[in-house]
């Protein structure tokens, strides 16, 4: 079983991976490569499915009675998940948002 530091710096890791790749996606959306920038946000997705099932992990362990008193790091590490899924949201739609221009502009 993981220490409560191990799953805060898991989910640490994949939120912050997740935000690159969602600002990647931004980027290339910006830069005209479409394709590109939704590749960018299915590996997105992919880190936040890691993210997510460290927070499940310790879920369950809530829910089974082994609860853990939360630290300053699992608050950070949550936080920074939830900012990392508003980048995310946010290059979804600037994504959305580039494909419709015009080519050129």
């Amino acid at each position: 079983m993981q220490t409560l530091e191990e799953v805060s710096f898991h989910i640490i890791l994949h939120a912050g991976n997740a935000r690159s790749f969602a600002m990647e996606a931004i980027h290339a959306a910006k830069a005209g490569e479409i394709d590109s920038a939704e590749e960018k946000l299915k590996e997105a997705d992919k880190a936040f499915v890691e993210a997510h099932h460290a927070q499940t992990a310790l879920l369950q362990r809530e829910a089974q009675g082994s609860g853990i008193t939360p630290s300053i790091l699992l608050i950070h590490a949550q936080d920074h998940l939830m900012t990392s899924m508003t980048v995310k949201d946010m290059a979804v739609e600037m994504v959305e948002l580039y494909q419709r221009l015009p080519k050129g502009v």
